[in-house]
């Protein structure tokens, strides 16, 4: 057996969120190393060619080496660069800027956003620990090292980040009645408020979520992500508004919907 690790990458095996044909094609792209995880990140060839219909093959999303692709304001030329959660995609031919965020359908929404939105993001903190020196650094969930950081700064609080400076502009802290959104498990893509916290000594750490219908949701601490002080979102939402309706409500609302255009 070759050593190493692989480079191909089965059709079948592909996330569900990539949204691939397993009877086009045998094999699909395989994202590069990145921090972000094969399950949760989407490679550039597939934003490209599969969602926005830029390119039609993979000979002609290799324009992007021309530099014009821009990811949190860098350029980047390699087709299969995965882009992550809360990640800016900049195209300045068409002047169009992208986040990435999670749908409640289990899949990562192309969301539009304006240029002003375009120039920060948010991370959330994973790990602090001090350096050389006594330097303390910020680890976040994109794998940014960040130095020199505000004492007041924890690990689970959500920082904004200008993408120009890469520094801190401002931070949220997890806390109760702050607004989150859910990055894992069942809940993938919902938001609400953080209204109880609870720690088990043996186990994950609950997090309690309310969203606008009034639904509660438990979450574990890690699937977390704080995207606003109080009710006030940090980032324009996607469609929906991070609201999961169920069979009988989105019947509901084509029936509204077609009587009233009817």
């Amino acid at each position: 057996m070759a050593r190493g690790p692989k480079k191909h990458l089965n059709c079948v095996e592909t996330p569900n969120h990539w949204m691939l044909d397993k009877l086009t094609s045998v094999f699909a792209s395989c994202p590069s190393t990145s921090p972000h995880k094969l399950k949760e990140c989407l490679p550039l060839i597939i934003f490209l060619r599969n969602r926005h219909k830029y390119a039609l093959t993979e000979e002609e999303v290799k324009i992007c080496m021309q530099g014009f692709i821009k990811i949190d304001g860098k350029v980047r030329t390699d087709i299969t660069y995965p882009d992550g959660f809360m990640d800016v995609i900049s195209i300045d031919k068409t002047g169009e800027n992208f986040r990435l965020i999670h749908d409640t359908k289990d899949r990562f929404a192309i969301h539009h956003i304006t240029p002003e939105e375009a120039k920060y993001k948010l991370c959330k903190g994973r790990k602090i620990f001090v350096g050389t020196k006594g330097i303390p650094h910020l680890v976040t969930h994109g794998a940014r090292t960040i130095s020199y950081l505000d004492p007041l700064v924890k690990v689970n609080d959500t920082i904004q980040i200008d993408l120009e400076t890469g520094k801190i502009t401002d931070f949220v802290k997890f806390d109760t009645g702050n607004l989150s959104m859910v990055t894992g498990d069942a809940n993938l893509g919902r938001i609400g408020v953080i209204t109880n916290q609870k720690r088990h000594s043996v186990s994950f750490d609950i997090v309690h979520v309310k969203d606008a219908s009034g639904n509660s949701l438990a979450i574990w601490l890690s699937n977390v992500f704080v995207i606003g002080k109080n009710n006030k979102p940090w980032i324009s939402l996607p469609q929906g508004r991070g609201i999961c309706l169920t069979i009988a409500e989105k019947r509901d609302k084509r029936l509204e919907a077609k009587q009233s255009s009817g």
